[in-house]
């Protein structure tokens, strides 16, 4: 995922309001259930994904490189005591930050890529697509419902899904992704799991 030429922040929006949709269904006494991310229970998982809206948000307003923004411990406590509320709260902060003119031009400093790392905003906008293309169905399949995306949705995030090499350091504890699964896929959506290191008929043990 070298360079993107779109403005993806129409789908972006989509794909993160379906993610804020599936949420809504969680229950403080479902925090405590496995995930396909299997070093995370669904707490953990959204927790994750709150304070990567957090921290994408404030480097959307230029202050990506405080690494407070990005600390977990600053959100654990709110979405385990209110899961859907702080979920949707810390979405809508980045869906409000990545409408603002100029953002996908700007510089985002992210420094969970390594120190000092910076990218153009509609790269960095791009990595969260993806993340909360596949974020939405990983909380959905811990509760055991139904996740779709529309189609133009999962046509966009295929290729820059594909872009993202596999090899022996998504083994790595810091690797976003694990490794990529062999396996058949019927659909695009399919093929973004696959390459995502998940397994499309996961169910919760």
């Amino acid at each position: 995922m070298h360079t993107i030429d779109s403005d993806l922040r129409p789908l972006h929006r989509v794909a993160v309001l379906r993610s804020i949709a599936a949420v809504e269904a969680v229950r403080t006494s479902d925090l405590d259930r496995p995930t396909p991310c299997s070093d995370w229970e669904l707490g953990d998982l959204l927790a994750h994904m709150t304070v990567q809206h957090r921290g994408f948000a404030a480097a959307a307003r230029g202050h990506g490189a405080d690494e407070a923004a990005w600390k977990v411990e600053t959100v654990a406590d709110a979405v385990r005591a209110d899961p859907a509320g702080s979920y949707a709260a810390a979405a809508y902060d980045v869906l409000d930050a990545f409408a603002a003119d100029g953002v996908t031009e700007a510089t985002f400093a992210l420094p969970e890529f390594g120190l000092d790392a910076t990218f153009p905003g509609a790269l960095a906008i791009g990595f969260h697509f993806v993340d909360y293309v596949v974020h939405g169905w990983d909380v959905a399949a811990s509760l055991g419902v139904a996740y779709e995306l529309p189609d133009d949705v999962v046509t966009a995030v295929l290729p820059l899904v594909m872009a993202i090499p596999d090899g022996d350091f998504r083994d790595d504890s810091s690797s976003p992704f694990g490794r990529a699964v062999n396996g058949s896929a019927t659909t695009d959506f399919e093929k973004v799991l696959l390459h995502l290191g998940r397994t499309p008929n996961w169910r919760q043990p």
